[in-house]
């Protein structure tokens, strides 16, 4: 029997876990959504993880310790800018999320050993890069990664060349062989313009034990706790992804499916 490595995120109000350690494929990384009206507050505790929240949609002020930072944030869509405004907050630390206008908030964690300090991180820390090429092109930016304070989390956000596919040749990282590939799980967050697009997630594994093409739509996601993936757009839509890993390294090492790896060398 197979199992179901796609999750679906029902929009309501405040922190909707939708990836929890223990309680999903993954075993290092765990995902949520914080949603808030204008004026409306929330508490949040990361207790043995560090976690990152990547700006979707809105403006907040966070407020840790006697630390605030004001109107973090810098879209009302994951279309209008690329360039992702985030924060960071190390484990055993309590902050409060105060929304501004309505927040669309990107909860992303992984469990660390060591405590480093809260950080914002401005649109003028988002490195971006435009990766492949056409039929396999997207534009990706980095987020979160060992250009900040996080330790583990690796973080940034795709956007597929409308009809193409991303991330091909399909890759993985689930064997400890560095500097070449390193141990890490991985999520894919989708969303579309027009809301009712779709992408194809395709996930598998070189034995065949892991073979599974979901087709994924506005506010689903897929775990990938092992196995090569390769995501294919739509033609007509705008297709978005938030992709979030968090492994024995932090970092991108990946290594290509060997029987389509020729095609980055055309």
């Amino acid at each position: 029997m197979s199992y179901n490595y796609k999750k679906t995120y029902v929009p309501q109000k405040g922190y909707t876990p939708v990836c929890k350690i223990g309680e999903c494929s993954l075993k290092k990384l765990e995902f949520g959504i914080i949603e808030l009206d204008a004026g409306e507050s929330l508490g949040f505790e990361t207790c043995d993880k560090e976690f990152a929240f990547i700006m979707l949609e809105g403006h907040c002020n966070v407020t840790v310790g006697e630390e605030r930072y004001e109107n973090v944030g810098n879209r009302m869509s994951v279309f209008e800018n690329r360039r992702a405004e985030s924060f960071y907050m190390p484990r055993e630390t309590t902050l409060t999320i105060e929304a501004i206008d309505h927040v669309k908030i990107a909860v992303c964690g992984t469990p660390v050993a060591e405590k480093t300090a809260p950080q914002v991180l401005r649109e003028d820390h988002v490195v971006l890069k435009l990766l492949g090429e056409v039929p396999y092109q997207r534009e990706t930016s980095f987020i979160i990664d060992g250009n900040s304070n996080a330790k583990v989390l690796t973080i940034g956000e795709a956007y597929c060349t409308e009809g193409n596919w991303a991330g091909f040749p399909p890759h993985k990282h689930d064997v400890n062989d560095m500097p070449r590939e390193c141990i890490a799980e991985e999520i894919y967050y989708f969303l579309f313009e027009p809301k009712q697009g779709f992408a194809v997630q395709c996930l598998y594994t070189a034995d065949g034990a892991l073979d599974e093409a979901y087709r994924v739509k506005q506010d689903e996601l897929v775990e990938f706790p092992y196995g090569y993936h390769t995501t294919v757009s739509t033609p007509g839509y705008q297709s978005y992804f938030l992709w979030l890993m968090a492994g024995d390294y932090q970092g991108f090492n990946r290594s290509s499916d060997p029987e389509h790896a020729w095609i980055e060398k055309k």
